[in-house]
């Protein structure tokens, strides 16, 4: 293996916690790689893209990025071992959505613990709806489905973590087809209110779902190449993308025998909840699991060179290091990098 790019969403913490969460951070070995780097940049945030910056960024390495839509639908249906013969497919998964004081909110689907035998209970309830709209269903796990839509083909979606804790209206589907879009989504809404499976989990504490977020959309034949492509504490449709829908545990990085780019999605539900005691605690386990086999692997040349890639938000920061700029040994450690 030469290199490695780690993608860290909410690796960056908010700029007006920063500080305090910096000095409580304990990670010599993220120090290290992020104080003796080769370079450092602040990648653009395209705020018209209906994505979170790793998002398209991982997109545009994938060559799955076209007119600001993440066309992954077809490679992660390929990863649930599902044809896509022909037509337009988007990734749909089944949704809580909630009333605030104001506004709508979609809650993290990490948190909505959705098991196998309800969500297909749901997906069949629903099928039907979509097949007398034209739309077919397919099933890929409890939290991802698959429709396919050629007539939506100009639905302009985003992506379900862009919006979370963010004013729903502003993240729902828009263009010429959100119409027929929010009238199916009626339907579902109605159908799956009330039903069993909700009963159940609402008397377990747990959110309803009650409705359901198409994204991703991509025509038939628009192939990508995952290969490099690995995840760690991923959700499934993540592990999907990458080849392998069962979510594995982080992936060690000498492990990995080629060129790679390692999706660590280990932070984000800490971080769209505003756990930042659990963001703390997450932090300081990547530093066992992957910050210092990273900085072994360079200094015993396992590796040449690790890609840091580093975001929230608003904010999306690139460090390379390499062997031989770690050799820099009158650059102190620190973490000043991950202050705004």
């Amino acid at each position: 293996m030469t290199q490695i790019s780690l993608v860290l969403p909410f690796a960056l913490p908010p700029p007006e916690l920063a500080p305090d969460l910096i000095r409580a951070l304990r990670a010599p070995a993220l120090a290290t790689l992020l104080s003796r780097s080769a370079s450092c940049q602040q990648l653009p945030v395209d705020d018209h893209i209906r994505a979170l910056p790793h998002e398209a960024w991982l997109a545009q390495a994938l060559g799955a990025s076209a007119d600001g839509n993440l066309a992954l639908a077809g490679a992660v249906m390929r990863g649930y071992g599902l044809a896509q013969p022909e037509g337009t497919w988007f990734i749909v998964h089944p949704a809580h959505t909630q009333i605030a004081r104001s506004h709508l909110l979609i809650a993290d689907m990490r948190r909505l613990q959705l098991s196998e035998a309800h969500g297909r209970a749901l997906f069949e309830l629903a099928k039907p709806y979509f097949d007398e709209s034209g739309k077919t269903l397919l099933y890929g796990d409890a939290g991802t489905w698959f429709m396919r839509a050629d007539d939506w083909a100009a639905l302009e979606t985003s992506t379900p973590d862009a919006a979370v804790g963010l004013n729903l209206t502003d993240w729902m589907p828009k263009g010429a087809p959100s119409r027929a879009f929010r009238m199916l989504q009626n339907e579902v809404q109605m159908l799956w209110f009330e039903h069993p499976v909700n009963t159940e989990r609402e008397a377990r504490g747990l959110a309803a779902i009650n409705s359901f977020w198409p994204w991703g959309a991509a025509p038939a034949g628009a192939g990508l190449d995952t290969s490099r492509l690995a995840t760690s504490d991923a959700l499934p449709w993540m592990a999907a993308l990458a080849g392998h829908p069962q979510a594995a545990p982080v992936t060690p990085v000498d492990a990995l025998g080629t060129d790679a780019i390692v999706l660590c999605d280990a932070l984000t539900e800490a971080a769209l909840a505003t756990d930042w005691a659990g963001w703390l605690q997450h932090m300081h386990q990547l530093e066992q699991a992957l910050f210092a086999p990273a900085l072994a692997a360079l200094m015993d040349g396992r590796l040449k060179q690790v890609q840091l890639l580093l975001s929230h938000r608003t904010r999306h920061l690139a460090l390379t290091t390499t062997r031989f700029s770690q050799r820099a040994f009158w650059r102190r450690p620190t973490l000043d990098r991950l202050l705004p």
